[in-house]
């Protein structure tokens, strides 16, 4: 039996090996950490202001329209179709990048990475859809690190082409398009899902609810299972008349929303929940803006035209140390439940000051350090808090809290570029953006270090609310059997 033989009849390590390949090209961008200086270099010719104040703003607006209904369609389609898609599009980008020119084509091209950007909630659903649940941990590792390898990789290789070798801009993204050009065909290799998170399909719908009112071996247990014809014959009639009511029917779309429902009361009945998916939207809204416009920050302190550049060298940094601070996470033994909030308080005041020094030094390497701190704290934080939700929802419930809280922060993120970066409002210039970041994430630090110097007093000095006591007794025992 040949290798890729062995490897299909696993069950479960063929779409995790293939997506994990996936992953790699996809992230795999050896010219992203130099998008600004090629679209404000000769290549593009495109002022800083207008890449700041128009150009980016574009791909916020597009990201918080496609969100939602991409989410949506992402289960209905079974995730895969969506994954080719984003890998289309990434070839699009690429291209576009490569041999396009003038403003409406880079206007087009922030919409196009919008789309790419709306669907990676289908890289990080798929994997649930055809595996067993005791690979999901595993298969999670796998993924996250092959996406954490290609970026790396890729801004490695576009640090040491731009410095050592001296290729031209055009060149990086002729490289790059190659290599997102592997991500899309490897996407044909994912294997079908035959099951959604909440779509269930007709015959999974027929058959659910019976189900799980019996058990898992019918309500006559293995020793009958043919007694009930009458049962049988009812459920044969229904699938077979769910079947030819389609994947669109009344009925299909009415499950999936009240599993909708159902799956949104779960992920935020909880009050410890409800705070770490605050945090989550708070922060990550924070993060993407300074992520956005950190090479327009880097190009106003040391000119890409003038000096060199080491954006490939320190976002490839930050991957390793944010990847390290993400790894020690699951060595950290502290009851998140009395000390997550204030956690979340004292690093996000970290990574405020973090952001101010970006905005007011004039070292262009105590600004590559900021944000290397900076993201750094983000991604210590965030994988804190994805695993808090993770560990205490259904995966059905962490999907779509992956998608509310990815829409609320992205709809903040959409507010503050309205008011503080689109040329239609104030249009601020980049120094005074990160000022005013920074502030936003010192209201952060200052709301959670309230609220968990709080917590961590009622815990350890007044007396506790049976009630609560009881709930977090709970939810730790949901994450001990989860994990």
């Amino acid at each position: 039996m040949s290798f890729l033989s062995r490897l299909r009849s696993s069950g479960w390590a063929y779409p995790t090996a293939v997506l994990s390949l996936y992953g790699f090209f996809a992230n795999c961008r050896v010219a992203e950490p130099f998008l600004t200086p090629y679209l404000i270099g000769p290549h593009k010719n495109i002022s800083e202001e207008v890449v700041t104040n128009y150009l980016f703003p574009i791909w916020t607006y597009s990201y918080l329209a496609f969100l939602f209904p991409v989410f949506l369609l992402t289960d209905f389609l079974r995730y895969k179709p969506v994954i080719v898609v984003q890998g289309f599009f990434l070839v699009t980008n690429a291209a576009l990048l490569c041999f396009a020119t003038g403003l409406p084509a880079m206007a087009y091209l922030q919409v196009n990475y919008a789309v790419v950007t709306s669907t990676e909630v289908a890289y990080f659903s798929y994997i649930y859809s055809v595996i067993p649940v005791e690979n999901y941990q595993r298969a999670t590792g796998y993924l996250r690190s092959a996406m954490l390898a290609g970026y790396t990789f890729g801004a490695s290789l576009g640090q040491v082409l731009v410095s050592l070798a001296g290729v031209d801009y055009f060149y990086i993204n002729a490289i790059t398009l190659g290599i997102v050009s592997m991500a899309f065909l490897i996407s044909f290799w994912l294997p079908m899902p035959q099951r959604t998170l909440f779509f269930k399909g007709e015959k999974a719908a027929a058959v659910g609810p019976l189900s799980q009112q019996e058990g898992p071996l019918g309500a006559h247990g293995p020793e009958e299972p043919m007694t009930d014809v009458g049962g049988v014959g009812r459920r044969n009639e229904r699938m077979e008349r769910d079947d030819n009511a389609g994947w669109c029917s009344r009925e299909n779309v009415a499950a999936a929303g009240r599993l909708l429902w159902q799956s949104f009361r779960e992920s935020y009945s909880s009050r410890h929940l409800i705070y770490w998916s605050l945090w989550w939207a708070l922060a990550t809204a924070g993060y993407v803006q300074v992520f956005n416009y950190i090479q327009l920050m880097w190009d106003h302190i040391e000119p890409s035209a003038t000096s060199s550049i080491y954006n490939g060298g320190v976002e490839a940094v930050c991957s390793l140390v944010g990847a390290a601070a993400a790894f020690s996470v699951g060595y950290i033994k502290v009851s998140w439940a009395v000390w997550g909030e204030l956690a979340l308080g004292l690093f996000s005041a970290v990574g405020t000051c973090a952001v101010f020094l970006m905005a007011l030094t004039r070292s262009i390497w105590l600004c590559y350090a900021g944000y290397v701190i900076f993201k750094s704290c983000y991604m210590l934080l965030i994988t804190i808090t994805a695993f808090q939700i993770a560990s205490n929802l259904s995966m059905e419930c962490y999907a779509l809290t992956f998608g509310i809280n990815t829409f609320v922060a992205l709809s903040l993120q959409t507010i503050l570029t309205g008011v503080v970066v689109d040329e239609a409002a104030l249009g601020l210039d980049i120094v005074t953006q990160f000022i005013i970041y920074g502030s936003y994430y010192a209201a952060i630090s200052l709301l959670f270090l309230v609220r968990g110097t709080y917590t961590a007093w009622r815990s350890r000095c007044g007396p506790e609310d049976p009630q609560t006591r009881e709930q977090e007794s709970g939810e730790e025992v949901m994450s001990a059997e989860r994990f």
